[in-house]
Protein backbone atom coordinates (compact mmCIF):
# COMPACT_ATOMS: atom_id res chain seq x y z
CA UNK A 1 0.00 0.00 0.00
CA UNK A 2 1.57 3.28 -0.71
CA UNK A 3 1.70 5.94 1.55
CA UNK A 4 -0.17 9.38 0.79
CA UNK A 5 1.59 11.90 -0.89
CA UNK A 6 3.98 14.58 1.05
CA UNK A 7 3.06 18.01 0.73
CA UNK A 8 5.14 20.35 -1.01
CA UNK A 9 7.50 22.44 1.12
CA UNK A 10 9.34 25.69 0.33
CA UNK A 11 12.16 24.26 -1.23
CA UNK A 12 9.26 22.31 -3.52
CA UNK A 13 7.19 25.08 -4.00
CA UNK A 14 8.42 28.67 -4.94
CA UNK A 15 6.92 31.42 -3.60
CA UNK A 16 3.88 32.71 -5.15
CA UNK A 17 3.20 28.80 -5.60
CA UNK A 18 4.73 28.69 -9.10
CA UNK A 19 5.86 25.22 -10.09
CA UNK A 20 9.58 24.60 -9.74
CA UNK A 21 11.34 25.13 -13.34
CA UNK A 22 12.28 21.62 -15.36
CA UNK A 23 15.42 21.01 -17.40
CA UNK A 24 14.75 19.91 -20.88
CA UNK A 25 17.08 18.58 -23.20
CA UNK A 26 16.71 19.08 -27.02
CA UNK A 27 18.93 18.88 -29.97
CA UNK A 28 20.44 22.15 -30.79
CA UNK A 29 23.07 21.17 -33.46
CA UNK A 30 23.26 18.36 -35.90
CA UNK A 31 25.31 15.90 -36.96
CA UNK A 32 26.80 17.74 -40.12
CA UNK A 33 27.19 21.10 -38.21
CA UNK A 34 29.11 18.67 -35.25
CA UNK A 35 31.40 17.27 -37.68
CA UNK A 36 31.95 20.43 -39.66
CA UNK A 37 33.09 22.29 -36.54
CA UNK A 38 35.54 20.17 -35.31
CA UNK A 39 37.68 19.49 -38.61
CA UNK A 40 37.35 23.00 -38.65
CA UNK A 41 38.78 23.46 -35.17
CA UNK A 42 41.97 21.39 -36.26
CA UNK A 43 41.95 23.03 -39.53
CA UNK A 44 42.18 26.07 -38.95
CA UNK A 45 44.59 25.76 -35.74
CA UNK A 46 46.92 24.21 -37.76
CA UNK A 47 46.61 26.77 -40.45
CA UNK A 48 47.15 29.75 -38.14
CA UNK A 49 50.62 28.47 -36.56
CA UNK A 50 51.89 27.48 -39.99
CA UNK A 51 50.72 30.61 -41.39
CA UNK A 52 52.44 32.10 -38.84
CA UNK A 53 55.86 30.26 -39.84
CA UNK A 54 55.37 30.83 -43.57
CA UNK A 55 54.80 35.03 -42.16
CA UNK A 56 58.13 35.03 -40.85
CA UNK A 57 60.10 33.99 -43.50
CA UNK A 58 59.34 37.34 -44.94
CA UNK A 59 57.49 39.55 -41.96
CA UNK A 60 56.42 42.44 -43.68
CA UNK A 61 53.04 42.99 -45.49
CA UNK A 62 52.53 45.35 -48.54
CA UNK A 63 49.77 46.79 -51.02
CA UNK A 64 49.85 46.63 -54.49
CA UNK A 65 51.70 44.28 -57.09
CA UNK A 66 54.95 44.42 -55.80
CA UNK A 67 56.80 44.62 -52.45
CA UNK A 68 57.16 48.10 -51.33
CA UNK A 69 60.06 48.04 -48.70
CA UNK A 70 60.03 51.74 -47.84
CA UNK A 71 56.45 51.44 -46.88
CA UNK A 72 55.07 48.51 -45.42
CA UNK A 73 51.48 48.25 -44.04
CA UNK A 74 52.94 45.94 -41.20
CA UNK A 75 56.47 44.95 -40.68
CA UNK A 76 58.02 43.40 -37.39
CA UNK A 77 61.98 43.32 -37.11
CA UNK A 78 64.99 43.80 -34.66
CA UNK A 79 66.36 47.11 -34.49
CA UNK A 80 69.97 48.20 -32.59
CA UNK A 81 69.30 50.10 -29.79
CA UNK A 82 72.25 51.67 -28.44
CA UNK A 83 74.87 49.73 -26.26
CA UNK A 84 74.80 46.48 -28.79
CA UNK A 85 71.63 46.19 -27.52
CA UNK A 86 69.00 45.19 -30.09
CA UNK A 87 65.18 45.74 -29.54
CA UNK A 88 62.11 44.17 -31.49
CA UNK A 89 59.93 46.77 -33.15
CA UNK A 90 56.90 46.66 -34.77
CA UNK A 91 55.62 49.40 -37.95
CA UNK A 92 52.07 49.44 -38.09
CA UNK A 93 50.18 52.02 -41.02
CA UNK A 94 53.58 54.07 -40.37
CA UNK A 95 53.44 54.51 -36.87
CA UNK A 96 56.48 51.96 -35.41
CA UNK A 97 55.99 50.11 -31.85
CA UNK A 98 58.37 48.66 -29.47
CA UNK A 99 57.60 44.84 -29.35
CA UNK A 100 60.95 43.17 -27.69
CA UNK A 101 60.13 39.66 -26.80
CA UNK A 102 57.18 39.57 -28.14
CA UNK A 103 57.34 40.64 -31.92
CA UNK A 104 60.50 41.38 -33.93
CA UNK A 105 62.76 40.23 -31.22
CA UNK A 106 61.97 37.08 -29.11
CA UNK A 107 64.03 35.32 -26.31
CA UNK A 108 64.69 31.45 -26.76
CA UNK A 109 66.91 29.80 -24.14
CA UNK A 110 68.24 32.36 -23.04
CA UNK A 111 69.05 34.22 -26.29
CA UNK A 112 67.26 36.92 -28.07
CA UNK A 113 66.53 35.60 -31.49
CA UNK A 114 65.43 37.97 -34.51
CA UNK A 115 61.57 36.62 -35.71
CA UNK A 116 58.57 38.09 -36.48
CA UNK A 117 56.18 36.28 -34.18
CA UNK A 118 57.78 33.75 -31.66
CA UNK A 119 59.10 30.13 -31.94
CA UNK A 120 55.66 28.95 -29.20
CA UNK A 121 53.30 30.59 -32.06
CA UNK A 122 54.87 28.99 -35.67
CA UNK A 123 54.70 25.16 -36.72
CA UNK A 124 56.74 23.83 -36.46
CA UNK A 125 58.05 26.21 -33.75
CA UNK A 126 61.89 26.02 -35.25
CA UNK A 127 62.64 27.92 -38.49
CA UNK A 128 61.45 25.59 -41.16
CA UNK A 129 59.70 27.14 -44.32
CA UNK A 130 59.37 23.89 -46.25
CA UNK A 131 57.49 22.03 -43.12
CA UNK A 132 55.62 24.97 -42.66
CA UNK A 133 54.45 25.20 -46.19
CA UNK A 134 53.33 21.97 -46.30
CA UNK A 135 51.77 21.77 -43.50
CA UNK A 136 50.10 24.84 -44.47
CA UNK A 137 48.79 23.35 -47.94
CA UNK A 138 47.21 20.78 -46.48
CA UNK A 139 44.88 22.10 -44.15
CA UNK A 140 43.88 24.69 -46.24
CA UNK A 141 42.39 22.37 -48.81
CA UNK A 142 41.14 20.13 -45.85
CA UNK A 143 39.37 23.53 -44.61
CA UNK A 144 38.40 24.63 -48.32
CA UNK A 145 36.46 20.74 -48.84
CA UNK A 146 35.21 21.14 -44.99
CA UNK A 147 33.97 24.58 -45.88
CA UNK A 148 32.54 23.80 -49.52
CA UNK A 149 30.56 20.53 -48.01
CA UNK A 150 29.34 22.53 -45.17
CA UNK A 151 27.49 25.40 -47.08
CA UNK A 152 26.21 23.14 -49.56
CA UNK A 153 24.67 21.30 -46.54
CA UNK A 154 23.36 24.26 -45.31
CA UNK A 155 21.86 25.35 -48.21
CA UNK A 156 20.28 21.81 -49.45
CA UNK A 157 18.99 21.17 -45.66
CA UNK A 158 17.70 24.78 -45.08
CA UNK A 159 20.54 25.17 -41.83
CA UNK A 160 21.47 28.83 -43.50
CA UNK A 161 17.84 30.17 -43.68
CA UNK A 162 15.96 28.31 -41.21
CA UNK A 163 18.82 28.67 -38.48
CA UNK A 164 21.41 31.19 -38.94
CA UNK A 165 19.49 34.25 -41.82
CA UNK A 166 18.25 36.94 -39.49
CA UNK A 167 14.62 37.97 -39.60
CA UNK A 168 13.52 41.92 -39.38
CA UNK A 169 12.29 41.35 -35.48
CA UNK A 170 15.98 39.88 -35.13
CA UNK A 171 17.48 43.31 -36.84
CA UNK A 172 14.63 45.66 -34.96
CA UNK A 173 16.19 44.43 -31.56
CA UNK A 174 19.67 44.13 -32.52
CA UNK A 175 20.84 47.06 -30.04
CA UNK A 176 19.33 45.48 -27.32
CA UNK A 177 21.02 42.50 -27.97
CA UNK A 178 24.11 44.23 -27.95
CA UNK A 179 23.33 46.10 -24.81
CA UNK A 180 22.72 42.84 -22.74
CA UNK A 181 25.91 41.13 -24.10
CA UNK A 182 27.90 43.95 -22.45
CA UNK A 183 26.23 43.29 -19.17
CA UNK A 184 26.44 39.42 -19.66
CA UNK A 185 22.88 38.86 -19.72
CA UNK A 186 22.77 35.81 -21.88
CA UNK A 187 19.11 33.81 -23.25
CA UNK A 188 17.22 31.77 -21.10
CA UNK A 189 14.71 29.06 -21.48
CA UNK A 190 14.06 28.19 -25.06
CA UNK A 191 15.86 31.10 -26.66
CA UNK A 192 18.71 29.65 -25.23
CA UNK A 193 18.84 26.74 -27.92
CA UNK A 194 18.49 29.51 -31.21
CA UNK A 195 21.23 31.71 -32.60
CA UNK A 196 20.85 35.08 -31.01
CA UNK A 197 20.93 38.18 -33.67
CA UNK A 198 24.95 38.58 -32.66
CA UNK A 199 25.89 34.87 -33.19
CA UNK A 200 24.01 34.82 -37.03
CA UNK A 201 25.95 38.15 -37.91
CA UNK A 202 29.15 36.72 -36.99
CA UNK A 203 28.56 33.07 -38.66
CA UNK A 204 26.97 34.52 -41.35
CA UNK A 205 30.21 37.07 -41.81
CA UNK A 206 32.58 33.84 -40.61
CA UNK A 207 31.05 31.64 -43.38
CA UNK A 208 30.26 33.76 -46.17
CA UNK A 209 32.80 36.57 -45.80
CA UNK A 210 35.97 35.54 -44.22
CA UNK A 211 36.19 31.96 -45.10
CA UNK A 212 36.12 32.47 -48.93
CA UNK A 213 38.51 35.94 -48.74
CA UNK A 214 40.92 33.12 -47.08
CA UNK A 215 40.60 30.75 -49.61
CA UNK A 216 40.64 33.00 -52.66
CA UNK A 217 43.47 35.39 -51.30
CA UNK A 218 45.53 32.25 -50.36
CA UNK A 219 45.12 30.71 -54.16
CA UNK A 220 46.20 34.27 -55.38
CA UNK A 221 49.57 33.69 -54.06
CA UNK A 222 50.13 30.46 -55.75
CA UNK A 223 51.93 31.81 -59.39
CA UNK A 224 50.68 28.40 -60.68
CA UNK A 225 46.60 28.93 -59.64
CA UNK A 226 47.31 32.90 -61.16
CA UNK A 227 48.39 31.45 -64.18
CA UNK A 228 45.38 29.01 -64.63
CA UNK A 229 43.24 32.04 -63.07
CA UNK A 230 44.70 35.51 -63.64
CA UNK A 231 41.40 37.11 -62.59
CA UNK A 232 42.12 36.39 -59.24
CA UNK A 233 45.08 38.83 -59.46
CA UNK A 234 42.68 41.65 -60.66
CA UNK A 235 40.48 40.29 -57.93
CA UNK A 236 42.63 41.41 -55.25
CA UNK A 237 44.89 44.32 -56.91
CA UNK A 238 47.88 42.23 -56.70
CA UNK A 239 49.69 39.28 -55.14
CA UNK A 240 50.92 41.36 -52.02
CA UNK A 241 47.54 43.09 -51.80
CA UNK A 242 46.36 39.46 -51.66
CA UNK A 243 48.97 38.42 -48.61
CA UNK A 244 48.10 41.11 -46.98
CA UNK A 245 44.27 40.57 -46.65
CA UNK A 246 44.85 36.99 -46.24
CA UNK A 247 46.49 37.89 -42.86
CA UNK A 248 43.63 40.44 -42.36
CA UNK A 249 41.40 37.73 -42.57
CA UNK A 250 42.86 34.83 -40.89
CA UNK A 251 43.37 37.84 -37.90
CA UNK A 252 39.24 39.01 -37.91
CA UNK A 253 38.71 34.81 -37.84
CA UNK A 254 41.36 34.84 -34.41
CA UNK A 255 39.92 37.36 -32.56
CA UNK A 256 36.17 35.56 -33.75
CA UNK A 257 37.93 32.20 -32.38
CA UNK A 258 38.78 35.15 -29.19
CA UNK A 259 35.41 36.37 -28.58
CA UNK A 260 33.32 33.34 -29.15
CA UNK A 261 35.43 31.18 -26.55
CA UNK A 262 34.81 33.38 -24.35
CA UNK A 263 30.98 33.74 -24.62
CA UNK A 264 31.07 29.70 -24.31
CA UNK A 265 32.79 30.13 -20.67
CA UNK A 266 30.35 33.17 -19.43
CA UNK A 267 26.89 31.25 -20.82
CA UNK A 268 27.89 28.07 -19.55
CA UNK A 269 30.95 25.49 -21.09
CA UNK A 270 29.52 22.56 -20.06
CA UNK A 271 26.56 22.73 -21.75
CA UNK A 272 27.44 24.54 -24.36
CA UNK A 273 30.44 21.75 -24.78
CA UNK A 274 27.72 18.71 -24.82
CA UNK A 275 25.89 20.55 -27.37
CA UNK A 276 28.38 20.85 -29.75
CA UNK A 277 30.11 17.17 -28.74
CA UNK A 278 26.74 15.28 -28.89
CA UNK A 279 23.99 17.67 -30.27
CA UNK A 280 22.05 17.63 -26.30
CA UNK A 281 21.69 20.89 -25.47
CA UNK A 282 19.51 21.88 -21.66
CA UNK A 283 17.36 24.09 -21.07
CA UNK A 284 15.43 25.70 -18.13
CA UNK A 285 12.22 26.79 -18.21
CA UNK A 286 9.08 27.45 -16.20
CA UNK A 287 6.79 23.89 -16.24
CA UNK A 288 4.04 25.53 -18.26
CA UNK A 289 6.53 26.15 -20.92
CA UNK A 290 7.64 22.72 -21.70
CA UNK A 291 7.08 21.37 -24.99
CA UNK A 292 7.40 18.12 -24.81
CA UNK A 293 8.01 15.64 -28.20
CA UNK A 294 10.84 13.48 -30.12
CA UNK A 295 12.96 16.94 -29.86
CA UNK A 296 12.79 17.65 -26.11
CA UNK A 297 12.03 15.56 -23.41
CA UNK A 298 12.25 16.19 -19.49
CA UNK A 299 15.76 15.72 -18.26
CA UNK A 300 15.91 12.31 -15.71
Amino acid sequence: MSSPATPPTAQDTPLGGDPPPVRIVTERHGLGVRLGHWVNVVALFALLFSGLQIFNAHPALYWGLRSDFERPVLAMAAEDAGGGRLRGTTTLAGRRFDTTGVLGLSVERGEAVERGFPAWATLPSYRDLATGRRWHFFFAWLFAVNGAVYLAAALLGGHLRRDLAPTRRDLRHIGADVWDHLRLRFPKGWAAARYNVLQKLAYLGVILVLGPTMVLTGMTMSPGLDAAMPWLLDLFGGRQSARTLHFAAASLIVLFIVVHLVMVLLSGPINQLRGMITGRYVVVVPKEAARPGKEAKEEA
